[in-house]
């Protein structure tokens, strides 16, 4: 059996909402995973604390937050590369992430070896 974009998405974004609640202690708002080419894209909403938010009212306050959060993130990446081999078969090649100090939003790209979208 084939299993759908849509199930894929929705297990990426589950399995990494569960990764944040284990490894960085709480879960974003909202996840949401897209299959694109050989990318997947993940957006998170609501990743910042209120006091993080306060912090990133000076600049180096929003540098801070955004060099801390990338090197929690980045501490993790083997884990979340595990991930997305175990849910769709293929390794990661890169991976990219930033954050918003403005909005909370981070974008997770996971760069594949193949062409995931066209697989399915």
């Amino acid at each position: 059996m084939k299993i759908s974009k849509g199930s894929l998405e929705s297990e990426i974004s589950k399995s990494i909402t569960q990764w944040e609640k284990e490894y960085l202690g709480r879960g974003s708002v909202s996840v949401k995973a897209d299959i694109l080419r050989d990318m997947i894209i993940v957006n998170l909403q609501g990743v910042l604390t209120q006091a993080e938010y306060t912090v990133c009212e000076t600049k180096e306050g929003m540098l801070s937050v955004k060099k801390i959060r990338s090197e929690l993130v980045e501490s993790g990446i083997e884990d979340l590369k595990n991930i997305i081999l175990t849910i769709t078969g293929d390794k990661v090649k890169n991976f990219h992430t930033d954050i918003s100090s403005r909005t909370g939003e981070r974008v997770m790209v996971f760069k594949l070896f193949n062409d995931l979208e066209k697989n399915l």
